[in-house]
């Protein structure tokens, strides 16, 4: 019984390493190319008028259609139920919380870089912590206090010790800054409630992980298409995409790796786990933050440098100090297909 059990094990941890290899191999490549061609649209200039992208709904939009199709299609080729697992209303409040939540994300690096605005994202653990305590009644212990409360002095550092004073096509100056920040509490705020939702959700029914991001994306095209009709953006930003070819590449492929991304996303919370997930996506936003200062020159100062070791050195402690479950030598850990899974970051 114990050879059993010891082969059992062995097989596991090294299924559990393979999939470990295509989690996260997917995730940074798919999150990193987004994070550039973000920056890209919403910050660089396009055609020899030097005209700037504007409309951060559209992009939503495109985002959304294009992984409702995908996920449409992976549920019709496998022949797996499209019946909704849980109410659609529940699905509508993930869809509104994230639109607002990847809005504010857009909007926001109009105002302020890339760099201070993906360091600002690891700031989500605190508003997490808040709704996790309100919606799903959880406890944290005083070392997660503390990390968060690290993880928000680093951020506070990189943000209000720049080594210079932020180029922005949109404005500059403390009021721009200021208003980029408001933006990106804004996202944390939505951000924590969408992914606290989540998780009281997905412990609730019994969802597979295609059939979820349908409906979800499926809510988000029909509000964030009704959110263009109604702003009057629609045509304008069709005809700027019409005008400007590389821009139009530019938000196809944005919507592909945005699409890729979120099945790696479910996968790995579904396979491995939130804490899995978080020090892999830390890892995703330092690489991020690298290759943006080296490719759209962004300097860094002194004080900047010292801010984000202590966000970066606070979350990966929190990744170490938690201490894995208690496994028993079973055949049990391989989550079946219809797991509970998070998705839509």
């Amino acid at each position: 019984m114990a050879g059993l059990a010891s082969s059992v094990s062995g097989d596991w941890r090294e299924n559990k390493l393979y999939k470990g290899i295509f989690a996260v191999s997917g995730i940074m490549v798919t999150l990193v190319t987004y994070g550039v061609l973000q920056e890209k649209i919403m910050r660089v200039p396009y055609g020899v008028d030097k005209e700037y992208f504007k409309y951060s709904l559209f992009l939503v939009f495109c985002n959304r259609i294009t992984t409702t199709a995908v996920s449409a299609g992976s549920l019709l080729a496998s022949k797996k139920k499209l019946t909704p697992a849980a109410p659609i209303y529940k699905y509508c409040v993930v869809s509104v919380t994230n639109i607002l939540t990847t809005t504010c994300q857009y909007e926001a690096l109009k105002y302020v870089s890339f760099p201070v605005q993906t360091l600002a994202k690891c700031a989500k653990m605190i508003p997490v912590m808040i709704w996790g305590t309100i919606i799903m009644q959880k406890r944290y212990l005083g070392h997660d206090y503390f990390l968060a409360f690290l993880v928000t002095l680093g951020c506070s550092i990189f943000i209000l010790y720049p080594a210079g004073p932020d180029i922005s096509p949109y404005g500059r100056g403390r009021e721009n800054t200021s208003w980029g920040a408001f933006l990106m509490i804004v996202y944390l705020g939505f951000d924590g409630f969408t992914s606290t939702f989540q998780d009281k959700l997905f412990k609730g029914y019994d969802m597979e992980i295609h059939n979820q991001i349908f409906y979800v994306t499926f809510c988000s095209c029909v509000l964030s298409l009704t959110g263009l009709i109604l702003q009057g953006n629609l045509v304008p930003a069709v005809e700027f995409v019409y005008r400007h070819n590389d821009c139009f590449f530019d938000v196809a492929l944005l919507s592909t790796v945005a699409t890729l991304s979120q099945f790696f996303i479910s996968y790995t919370i579904r396979t491995f786990g939130a804490l899995t997930f978080a020090t892999i996506m830390t890892t995703r936003q330092l690489v991020s933050i690298m290759l943006s200062c080296a490719w759209f020159a962004h300097p860094l100062s002194l004080e900047q440098w010292f801010g984000a070791v202590i966000v970066f050195g606070s979350l990966y402690t929190k990744s170490f100090l938690k201490k894995a479950p208690q496994k028993t030598p079973s055949p049990e850990p391989v989550q079946s297909e219809g797991s509970n899974v998070k998705s839509i970051p």
